[in-house]
């Protein structure tokens, strides 16, 4: 007797969830790129915190629910997905400085943190987001604000990032941030928002097992 190879019940549901991820992760890293151009200026933060700590963390949040709703190949999809529609559109709306630092942080990062997630996948509910998000934060923290904001010469080079970009034709002017302080307040604000973001992702993972009741 022939079988049957099981069909997923809900294909329109998964393409609306998918492009609704997308759509969500485009619209965090673009906002985000553009956000962390501009130092919050009240309270003498201007040297320690941008707008964009606030708005790209939540980042990790779609793609924990990605990788909860789709699993990792799917998750994977809608970062390479993001990453690609983020970059073009930052390299218009910011600067193109900004848009390869935050490609080069955002894909490593992400891609890190569905490795993690995945690797916890059987844990308690709220493990693996959480655990992804704190070591992923970091790398994408380290990454992004040493290639955005670093204007010194690279070590063993003696070129700048700048010197680097205009050797393969694209013009760049150092934004001259202290991005080391930056960076440090950048990666706590992402270890709170990592603490906060669980009760949302826990909320939207109950509604989704309540809606499909087909995923872990």
């Amino acid at each position: 007797m022939a079988t049957m190879t099981p069909t997923n019940p809900h294909p329109p549901r998964d393409r609306r969830d998918f492009l609704a991820a997308l759509a969500a992760m485009t619209l965090v890293v673009l906002s985000s790129n553009i956000l962390v151009q501009h130092p919050i200026t009240f309270g003498g933060l201007q040297d320690y915190l941008t707008w964009g700590a606030f708005s790209y963390p939540i980042a990790f949040l779609v793609t924990d629910l990605s990788n909860r709703r789709f699993g990792p190949r799917g998750a994977r999809r809608v970062v390479y997905a993001g990453f690609v529609l983020a970059v073009l559109l930052s390299v218009v709306l910011a600067t193109p400085r900004i848009a390869i630092a935050s490609g080069a942080a955002f894909l490593t990062a992400q891609l890190l943190d569905i490795a993690i997630f995945s690797r916890l996948r059987g844990q308690a509910w709220w493990l693996p987001p959480f655990a992804s998000s704190v070591v992923s934060s970091a790398v994408d923290t380290a990454i992004f604000f040493s290639l955005a904001f670093y204007c010194g010469p690279l070590p063993g080079l003696g070129l700048t990032i700048s010197d680097a970009l205009a050797l393969g034709g694209v013009a760049d002017s150092c934004m001259a941030l202290p991005w080391t302080s930056l960076a440090a307040a950048d990666y706590l604000v992402k270890l709170a928002l990592a603490a906060l973001s669980i009760a949302p992702y826990g909320a939207i993972l109950a509604l989704m097992r309540r809606r499909d009741g087909c995923f872990a």
